[in-house]
């Protein structure tokens, strides 16, 4: 086995780049290559904000597998990411042996992962259900968990992505419309944005999402516009009416945001076919995920009435939903319960070094 350092090289970008082709089929393969050229060459919105260390492991000129090692200025941890592997113990031993030592003798006191790179951009192990992945899900081979595990991590969190049954016009959840109703009565107002007032949201979307996941694992502050130049292009890709911003003496505190299950289309938008395929998806929506919820702590119990909003939105159109990515411990993990018709689960893996 051998290990091979590059920065630009476009002869190991290209091998970076084309791993996952070999690993997974074209409908569950999750990476954008466009997106993975411009982070290894420093080229994304995010990259000024990270350093990267890229990784090749070869035998017998032969790809096994990949990896990046991402450092933030005064953090002593070492973000393990980009990790894709051959189905192979000898070289995922070499592997995660490999990216262990250079993390040492950076002097970094532990490893987390996977994070590719950011926050941002993606972060968290699947572990179970390895059907066809949903839009915004972190998907990988179902063989990396026992990988990390065989090789010295452990679970540092646990998040988990409910399914929701379809619901029609006559469901009812009493507590959620209540609430919905008494915020509504308080002065609250909670709306879709329109299509000009998108950017707009954005930034309004930013300034909560800044302060409310700020003790996440593995988050780290951007620039407005550095979030906006991320985020902006899901305009393309939401229905307005399953986006919902809470507003109160006309300022933004709370937030919802879904897009509808277009599973891996939208990161291979370089086949015309995927484009047509992404159109029709928008216009008739087989299942909708619903990716972020963030509330201001000083407006409690606002959660509920937002989620009502687009319990309503849900009904009118009669389809089943995804409530995507919850770490364990927070209160919307058991948002209608009752409806939950199955679970994805992922974890975020940690490992001392020294």
């Amino acid at each position: 086995m051998q290990l091979v350092a590059f920065k630009d090289e476009e002869k190991y970008v290209k091998e970076f780049i084309s791993l996952p082709q070999t690993l997974y089929t074209s409908k569950d393969n999750m990476e954008e290559p466009d997106t993975m050229r411009k982070i290894l060459l420093g080229e994304h919105p995010l990259s000024s904000y990270f350093k990267l260390d890229s990784f090749l492991v070869t035998d017998d000129g032969v790809t096994k597998g990949r990896f990046c090692i991402t450092s933030y200025e005064g953090d002593d941890t070492a973000y393990f990411g980009f990790f894709e592997c051959v189905n192979d113990k000898d070289a995922s031993k070499f592997l995660f042996d490999s990216a262990y030592d250079f993390c040492a003798k950076k002097g970094f006191k532990k490893m987390e992962g996977p994070v590719d790179a950011s926050f941002w951009i993606k972060y968290r192990l699947k572990i179970n259900r390895f059907e066809e992945p949903y839009t915004g899900e972190p998907y990988n081979k179902d063989y990396y968990y026992d990988m990390f595990l065989e090789n010295g991590f452990t679970v540092k969190d646990h998040y988990a992505s409910n399914e929701f049954r379809a619901v029609d016009e006559s469901y009812e959840n009493e507590l959620f419309e209540s609430r919905f109703e008494a915020f509504i009565k308080s002065g609250y107002e909670i709306r879709s944005p329109k299509e000009e007032e998108f950017g707009e949201a954005i930034d309004d979307v930013y300034r909560l999402v800044t302060d409310l996941y700020s003790d996440f694992p593995v988050f780290k502050d951007v620039k407005k516009e550095d979030f906006r130049d991320v985020f902006m292009s899901y305009k393309q890709i939401m229905n307005m009416s399953m986006t919902k911003l809470a507003y109160f003496n006309g300022k933004a505190v709370g937030f919802y945001i879904s897009i509808p299950d277009y599973g891996n289309l939208v990161y291979h938008t370089s086949n015309p076919i995927n484009i047509v395929k992404i159109l029709k998806t928008k216009k008739k929506p087989k299942r909708y995920v619903m990716l972020y919820m963030g509330v201001d702590q000083e407006h409690r119990g606002l959660g509920k009435a937002l989620t009502y909003s687009i319990m309503k939105e849900l009904k009118r159109s009669g389809l089943p939903s995804i409530g995507a990515l919850i770490r364990d411990g927070k209160v919307n993990q058991k948002y209608a319960s009752e409806d939950i018709t199955g679970v994805y689960e992922y974890v975020l893996m940690e490992k001392e070094i020294g």
